[in-house]
């Protein structure tokens, strides 16, 4: 069964290091000069999706469902964007209309 974030707001993110620092993984395009947060709209899109991203190694890493509005926030406070990616990478939305 796929658990969706869907209701109202919700997605998914990779959070790294959880227990500590409790960050989003983010992510820069070298094509385009972007740095941008991965959000999926379900949590089995992201696991699907999770072992491709780029990782330090030494570091924990976890699926965790944020309000979207939230990471929205964070996102801009940092300096990067949130994109909608699906379970097998590829950017399906982003909140930039370049």
């Amino acid at each position: 069964m796929t658990e969706k974030a869907s209701t109202k707001g919700w997605v998914y993110v990779v959070v790294c290091e959880p227990e500590k620092e409790a960050t989003f993984l983010g992510l820069h395009n070298k094509e385009k000069k972007i740095d941008f947060i991965p959000a999926f709209e379900s949590k089995d899109a992201a696991n699907d999706c999770f072992l491709s991203l780029p990782r330090e190694k030494g570091k924990k890493y976890e699926i965790q469902a944020v309000h979207i509005e939230e990471l929205y926030e964070d996102a801009e406070k940092n300096g990067f964007v949130v994109a909608m990616v699906d379970n097998d990478g590829k950017v399906i939305g982003d909140d930039q209309d370049d």
